[in-house]
């Protein structure tokens, strides 16, 4: 979709524009000169800007992406589609998430795996969403690489939330600008390989249930919230030294 044809706010295009040229620090954009040898890399054009995605692997095993939608309520303020993962589930049970899931190899590239799994999780159309970047990507504790991609719903009025039920408990939304701020927010210290860093607890509560967004959901949110809002979050962050290696 491009712009010509978002039907947003101007405020909305306005941060779509912007966001559309954002340049991940990870990623390399196509005008460097030895981006044609890079292994497992994929050219994604979101909305005209062409950006390479790279991994250490060639192949969609261990590969992810998760769509960061993100809407304008009613007071004009920027919230962000979650879901409550099914308490039937393998694996993160019960746990916040954004839609999202693993590469398939039928996918075109890591947008097409945001949109796919968006569509099968909570039934958002892709025509809906105007795709402006994609994130650097994070590499899990279990070495799953996740690429967020960040999309913007500009009709919230044409899209009707329906919750796969082998997957979804709930849909709700969040003010995005909360990733920002030190209000209902704990954190845990950890350590890796003697290295320490903090996991952020966000509660959020909405039509009486209960929600705690953390984990690599939290890090990603306060990333997209740092980037979309253009300043640092209200405490100190310190990121899992993990989520920038490389897989090898």
């Amino acid at each position: 979709m491009n712009s010509r044809n978002f039907t947003g706010s101007s405020s909305l295009l306005k941060l779509a524009e912007r966001l559309r040229h954002y340049k991940p620090i990870d990623q390399q954009i196509e005008s460097s000169s030895h981006d044609q040898n890079l292994i497992g890399s994929e050219r994604i054009d979101c909305d005209g800007q062409v950006i390479i995605v790279t991994s250490n692997d060639k192949s969609t095993s261990g590969r992810a992406a998760v769509l960061v939608c993100l809407f304008e309520d009613q007071h004009g303020d920027i919230r962000v589609i979650l879901t409550k993962r099914s308490s039937n589930l393998s694996s993160h049970s019960g746990e916040v998430s954004l839609p999202g899931g693993k590469v398939d190899e039928d996918d075109a590239d890591i947008v097409d795996t945001a949109l796919r799994e968006a569509k099968e999780e909570i039934g958002l159309d892709p025509g809906l969403v105007h795709i402006v970047t994609v994130l650097e990507p994070i590499v899990s504790k279990k070495r799953m690489i996740v690429t967020p991609v960040i999309g913007i719903l500009g009709n919230k009025d044409a899209y009707s939330p329906v919750a796969n039920a082998a997957e979804v408990e709930n849909i709700f939304d969040a003010p995005l600008e909360m990733f920002l701020k030190d209000e209902n927010r704990r954190e845990t210290e950890q350590v890796w390989m003697g290295q320490n860093y903090l996991l952020h607890f966000f509660d959020y509560e909405v039509e009486n249930k209960k929600f705690v967004i953390w984990a690599m959901t939290a890090g990603i949110l306060i990333r997209v919230a740092s980037i979309v809002y253009q300043r640092p979050p209200s405490f100190h962050e310190m990121r899992p030294p993990f989520w920038r290696r490389s897989r090898q």
